[in-house]
């Protein structure tokens, strides 16, 4: 009867662990939904600059697929920025993905997504950030994305405003969803070696699938994983998290333009410029130390142009720099990059 019963208990645990097959259109469904979200966020930003057009590079990787590539210079609101499409396959996925899903070892992959990072031209307008992707490796497969703002002169109503749209968007779908995504993202963008924020955050996540839990990355002692495992596993499905990818996706442009709008055009002179700058920086070093997008495209051999078309076109570092005490240049980094609630902040 015992062994009956182990066996059993087995056969339930090993269930539990497989995921559930994908449909058999699910790699073109994703490619659709990506490159949708790149053309109708082209054309949303391409309105409010009112000024530059996305400039496009189609480019074949060797190895297996390719991507185009989109440019804005110049602009009447961007200075630069890129939203890039990709499509690659080839025959084993990176190191950098097999520490975490060291069961996709040996299998050929299939990836696509959409990344895009703006840079205004005006310091009061925020820089943001966007990514959603999604991975087959053999018997596994998973969506991962999400949305951030870094602003170099903070205001309440943006970041909240900002974080309320896309805690909607979460909302949709599941109630753990924002309160877990957000804090997966202040931990993500976070430059350890400045022990500071990148941004005011937004949401993040990775290796969602059917397996339901909903923190996937190696911080075991971080709030985000302590919050998941109160949480315990989510009951999604492929089609689930496909649906919550494609709102998240849409979010953008409500989430952003506004605060762009309110920005655009006020005043600013020499001081505020230069601590744009220096608060690119801050930009640059994490992209080019941290970021896993920034390394995977590497690894894979994708463009190179592409892949740090993410690096502002002017920055500068400055030895020591200390702002006023009290100053907007100091609230940034002493209220702004300091995790909260945004989306219960009283303005």
């Amino acid at each position: 009867m015992t062994t009956i019963l182990t066996q059993e208990l087995n056969k339930n645990n090993q269930s539990n662990l497989e995921q559930e097959n994908p449909p058999q259109d699910s790699r073109q469904r994703a490619k659709k939904l990506v490159m949708d979200l790149q053309d109708r966020i082209c054309q949303g930003l391409e309105k409010i600059d009112g000024k530059a057009t996305f400039q496009e590079d189609n480019w074949q990787r060797k190895e297996g697929g390719g991507g185009r590539t989109r440019v804005i210079r110049d602009g009447g609101v961007f200075e630069q920025g890129g939203v890039n499409f990709s499509e690659v396959w080839g025959d084993e996925l990176p190191s950098s993905i097999l520490i975490q899903r060291p069961e996709g070892a040996g299998h050929g992959f299939y990836a696509t997504g959409t990344s895009m990072v703006l840079h205004p031209r005006n310091p009061y307008v925020p820089t943001v950030h966007l990514n959603y992707r999604y991975f087959e490796a053999g018997p596994v497969w998973w969506f991962g994305g999400g949305a951030d703002l870094t602003p170099y002169y903070g205001f309440a109503e943006d970041a909240v405003h900002f974080h309320h749209t896309l805690k909607e968007s979460c909302d949709r779908h599941n109630p753990q969803y924002y309160p877990t995504f957000k804090k997966w993202c202040d931990e993500y963008f976070y430059l350890k070696h400045r022990q500071e924020a990148r941004g005011i955050g937004g949401i993040f996540f990775d290796y969602q699938n059917s397996e339901g839990k909903l923190y996937g990355g190696t911080n075991s002692q971080g709030l985000t994983n302590k919050y998941s495992e109160k949480v315990g596993k989510i009951n999604h499905s492929w089609e689930d998290i496909f649906a919550f990818v494609k709102s998240c996706g849409n979010a953008f442009l409500p989430s952003y333009l506004p605060i762009v709008e309110r920005r655009k055009n006020m005043d600013y002179g020499e001081r505020e410029r230069n601590f744009q700058l220096y608060r690119r920086g801050r930009y640059v070093e994490f992209n080019l130390v941290y970021d896993r997008g920034t390394i995977f495209g590497l690894q894979t051999n994708g463009r190179t142009e592409s892949i740090l078309m993410s690096l502002p076109p002017l920055t500068r570092w400055e030895y020591g720099y200390q702002p006023e005490k009290e100053s907007p240049e100091a609230q940034l980094t002493d209220f702004y990059l300091q995790s909260k609630d945004w989306t219960s902040l009283k303005i």
